[in-house]
């Protein structure tokens, strides 16, 4: 796995697919990991699903050859996935980024066709908080999954936002998440915790415990793989996966 980061995306086919929502997708078959459910849902995108001890995850691999497209898209109030999903005619859409409950404003950054859509600079509970206050340059720092056109030719990274657009590309989309969680958990450099004299002071997304998270990573030769971690209907409160835990299972996949 080359970089490995937290996501909201849609994924469009540029032949104009019908939407189809990947949990919907019938004809499966049994594999190994425990056990491995593929759909062939094209045969340029690989879908599975992986029944683990505390957790059901649910991937969804895209090739770097695939005519399909991954592209951000926003609700400027709270939706569920599948109706944004019907919305923008999405072959499959995934959750991720991150916002205030209380405002519904986003805490993440938005880049949509290189016009700049959300900013959480924008969002005064999250700038004027004073819990945020030691953390905020980090807090506007964090990793953001990009999609660039670089001499014709698509090609998706993981960044911090800070870092600079590569020579001859030109940064289409954005979308501001994280934390980083390969090579190494970008926790502490992105403000989603802090140690101090070896005690855990901050750990806003509760890393270690077990949740239900969604992420994505970049394989070696660029292809994108989509990861949704779910809870166990029969035991919601104690399933799931800790971010260390994530991060192993998605660099076992490459």
């Amino acid at each position: 796995m080359k970089k490995l980061w937290l996501l909201f995306w849609i994924l469009v086919s540029s032949l104009g697919v019908a939407v189809v929502l990947f949990s919907n997708v019938q004809n499966r078959s049994t594999k190994a990991y425990n056990q491995t459910v593929e759909v062939p849902l094209q045969p340029e995108i690989a879908y599975k699903s992986y029944t683990l001890t505390h957790s059901v995850v649910h991937t969804l691999l895209i090739p770097k050859t695939s005519r399909f497209s991954v592209k951000p898209a926003v609700s400027p109030t709270l939706e569920l996935v599948e109706n944004i999903a019907t919305k923008h005619q999405a072959f499959a859409a995934i959750n991720g980024s991150f916002f205030d409950p209380v405002n519904q404003k986003t805490t993440s950054i938005v880049i949509r066709e290189g016009a700049l859509i959300a900013d959480p600079k924008l969002n005064e509970r999250f700038i004027n908080n004073p819990k945020n206050a030691p953390y905020l340059d980090k807090m506007l720092n964090r990793s953001e999954l990009r999609r660039y056109i670089c001499g014709g030719t698509i090609r998706y990274d993981i960044n911090l936002r800070n870092d600079p657009i590569p020579d001859s590309c030109r940064l289409v989309d954005a979308l501001g998440g994280g934390p980083n969680l390969l090579p190494e958990l970008g926790l502490v450099q992105e403000g989603f915790a802090d140690v101090v004299n070896g005690k855990v002071i901050r750990d806003v997304l509760g890393s270690n415990q077990l949740n239900a998270r969604t992420a994505v990573g970049i394989t070696v030769d660029g292809s994108l793989l989509w990861v949704m971690v779910a809870q166990k209907p029969e035991n919601p409160t104690t399933s799931g996966m800790s971010l260390p835990e994530l991060a192993k299972f998605m660099k076992s996949l490459g």
